[in-house]
């Protein structure tokens, strides 16, 4: 996978395809249809990111058996037709003084129940209920947790090259100044480099030094590091439309017997993840699977968050590699594996890849050396 792939390069039949495996996946989840507000998931389907997050109605509706349609502002109808999946459906435009959801609740049954995205605005969704009082909704998390989860090669290979690219920002990073300057300093220059390997979008860059990094979401701030600090390096953000998320934990100076030995059990717990990557597994076997490794060790209650979450169009999103999470794995699914200790008040470790499930196994995206590196 080389990455000469783009997210402009998907085309009307490709957004097609996608609006046509919603629909029917809502019907076989008992849904009259979806409603998608702008996000990841009208993007995801559509192509289409709205430029101005405004309070005027933008809605993918989306039912079995029925043509796709975008209810759009007038004003923003001519950038809705040049995006790539609109010859896959139909736009219907409002104009300021027109009532949008009496538009949309004609298109919409009566008595339906619709799954809508996450993130519609409340505003909106209160209005379709009043204009039709029969209607009920659900979130697409609950409804359709899987809807993105799949993805298909050419999306692999966006995910693969996003990975290559952050895989390409820590080669460089390593190789930077750390004790005596900043964790804001070091950020910065990480989030240069991401930008610099290709990347449109930065979503975080974690720089958790000494004690900071017991903090698995630790702000950077203005502490400076000092030599014989442990620093947690997590980040990632968006190329190309596709999220990269990876973390490897540096050492400025010599570490201690102790420091080794933590991050060699979370590079052990790490691999233990990843082993256990395979189709019709269940995520949280992958969770078990590394979370045993650290356990058995001693260091059980020092593991405070999910094994992995997945990853597409947004850095994070279903599914996710937590104990009670039964879902299998299915070929085509990406998701971070990422173990990690937290001593409070002393040091972190966590080590991150991302990792698509194979028909044989699972493969990674991030092929940074999971040794501990030594820094200056």
């Amino acid at each position: 996978m080389t990455g000469s792939r783009t997210a402009a390069s998907f085309t009307a039949d490709d957004y097609r395809a996608r609006m046509e495996r919603a629909a029917a996946a809502a019907a076989d989840a008992g849904l009259a249809g979806l409603l998608v507000a702008p996000g990841p998931d009208l993007v995801w389907l559509t192509g289409y990111a709205p430029t101005a997050d405004t309070e005027r109605l933008t809605l993918l509706v989306l039912a079995p058996g029925r043509d796709p349609v975008l209810v759009v502002p007038a004003l923003e109808a001519p950038d809705a037709a040049k995006a790539a999946g609109a010859p896959a459906l139909t736009l219907r435009d409002w104009t300021d003084g027109k009532d949008p959801y009496a538009a949309t609740a004609a298109l919409l049954d009566g008595a339906g129940r619709f799954g809508i995205s996450d993130n519609a605005w409340a505003l909106h969704l209160l209005a379709l209920q009043s204009a039709l009082p029969g209607t009920s909704y659900a979130s697409l998390t609950d409804a359709l947790p899987m809807l993105r989860a799949v993805k298909d090669p050419a999306e692999l290979e966006l995910l693969a090259a996003a990975g290559a690219a952050a895989d390409a920002a820590f080669e460089e990073i390593r190789t930077v100044r750390f004790g005596g300057r900043r964790e804001s300093e070091v950020a910065a220059d990480l989030a240069g480099l991401l930008l610099g390997f290709g990347h449109s979008r930065v979503d975080f860059t974690i720089v958790a030094s000494g004690p900071n990094g017991a903090n698995p979401h630790h702000e950077v701030g203005d502490r400076v590091i000092e030599d014989g600090d442990m620093v947690v390096l997590d980040f990632g953000g968006l190329k190309d439309g596709y999220g990269s998320d990876t973390s490897r934990t540096v050492h400025v100076g010599a570490p201690t017997d102790e420091e080794r030995r933590v991050h060699d059990l979370v590079r052990e717990a790490q691999e233990a993840g990843f082993r256990a990557v395979r189709p019709g597994a269940a995520c949280q076997d992958v969770d078990r699977a590394a979370r045993a490794v650290i356990a058995d060790a001693g260091y059980g209650e020092y593991f405070i968050h999910r094994t992995g979450h997945g990853i597409g169009v947004t850095t994070h999103e279903p599914p996710y590699m937590i104990e009670g999470e039964e879902r299998p794995l299915v070929p085509g699914m990406c998701f971070s594996v990422e173990p990690g200790v937290y001593l409070p008040g002393r040091f972190g470790v966590r080590i991150e890849d991302i990792v698509t499930v194979t028909e044989d196994g699972g493969h990674r995206f991030n092929d940074t050396t999971r040794e501990l590196v030594v820094v200056d």
